[in-house]
């Protein structure tokens, strides 16, 4: 495997990178306190080709694969995992699942809007109580002739609010049944449907987190994705390359934490010398350095099967794990590296802190994650 930046991945990553630097990282802090989604920074990304990385060409979309679309979130989160966040839940959760599932009509009329960033996309699995446990969802669809009715709420949803369009799953068969769940693309402005409460978060505070509220919401047959009763063996699917997704959200927090203790231990003076040169504090960074290396190792093999269309349900969900720890555990050093200073708000390390605990919850945490990888290794 040739672990080289190829042309292609080289301009994405810094495309993405000076896109960061220019668009993001002069108000990232503030729309982190006012937990702000920044629409038009979407927008923008859109325009470059950020918001449909995988989408074919002729859907409106950048034709890349995922070694692209990894560096892309990667960099991104180096300077703000809120932002890297909502790239990546647009780009794997709704589009992914439209781009995969959906009928040719369907591609046509809703890729084109999503990849271009003239739509922002949602994704609705998780309810309040059925998060690991989605085969126990409650909210139904029930047919009605032509049509189906939906009612109930979805819970811990990027961009519950703010989403153009959503692909929600719900319960068109009996609980627990795994062909018992059907997944639906719906349009905001639906009649009943709505965004309900906005989570009031710890971290990744600028991507929006909400409901999704269905109130007798009526949506007609042609708006199911796949087959009635295929939708928890789609969503299985969509979120083994999703774990791809937060697993390279995950190694570009760690990184920009790695980063900014690097360089501030350089800078920072004590009993008459950088910090750097204490080995405390040099074999801190040295298990950092080592740990981000075997993150991207993981991710890399994991994004090589996926753009070879081998099985990878091992392989991502142990990227998805380790990367998300290592970022828990590099921005932690970060903090401590950084002493007090570390503790405030005036320098990035607290930020990285906040941001990389979801990646060990959101998109399976790490239990489910070793719950996957251990029936791999069992069966």
């Amino acid at each position: 495997m040739n672990f080289n930046y190829t042309e292609n991945q080289k301009m994405v990553a810094d495309m993405a990178a000076k896109f960061a630097e220019q668009h993001i990282k002069p108000k990232m802090m503030e729309w982190d306190e006012s937990q702000e989604f920044p629409r038009e920074v979407f927008t923008k990304m859109g325009e470059l080709g950020l918001m449909g990385v995988l989408v074919p060409q002729e859907y409106g979309g950048s034709g890349f694969g995922y070694m692209e679309y990894v560096v892309a979130i990667e960099e991104l989160a180096k300077v703000c995992g809120s932002i890297g966040l909502s790239m990546a839940a647009h780009n794997s959760l709704c589009t992914g699942h439209i781009m995969y599932f959906g009928t040719e009509e369907q591609k046509k009329k809703y890729l084109s809007k999503l990849a271009t960033g003239e739509w922002i996309g949602a994704w609705g699995l998780t309810e309040a109580n059925t998060g690991s446990d989605a085969l126990r969802m409650q909210v139904t669809a029930v047919q009605d002739g032509d049509d189906y009715i939906l009612n109930g709420a979805k819970n811990w949803i990027t961009h519950g609010i703010t989403g153009d369009v959503a692909v929600v799953l719900a319960r068109t068969g009996n609980l627990l049944d795994s062909r018992g769940i059907t997944a639906f693309v719906i349009e905001r402005g639906t009649k009943g449907f709505s965004g309900g409460k906005k989570e009031n978060k710890l971290g990744m505070r600028a991507s929006e987190t909400a409901e999704m509220i269905f109130d007798n919401c009526r949506i007609h047959k042609s708006q199911v994705l796949g087959n009635i009763g295929d939708g928890f063996i789609q969503a299985m699917k969509v979120l083994e390359g999703g774990r791809i997704s937060i697993a390279s959200l995950s190694l570009g927090i760690a990184k920009g934490a790695y980063n900014a203790a690097v360089k501030y231990s350089k800078e920072r003076e004590q009993f008459g010398k950088p910090i750097s040169q204490f080995q405390a504090i040099a074999f801190k960074l040295a298990d950092m350095a080592t740990k981000i290396e075997a993150a991207e190792l993981l991710i890399y093999q994991a994004a090589d099967l996926k753009n070879n269309h081998k099985p990878l349900n091992k392989e991502s969900a142990m990227a998805k794990y380790y990367a998300s720890e290592v970022a828990v555990y590099c921005a932690t050093e970060a903090v401590q590296i950084f002493g007090g200073y570390g503790y405030t708000k005036d320098f990035p390390a607290e930020k990285f802190y906040r941001d990389s605990k979801l990646c060990t919850i959101g998109e399976g945490t790490s239990e489910i994650q070793k719950l996957v990888i251990s029936r791999d290794i069992l069966k």
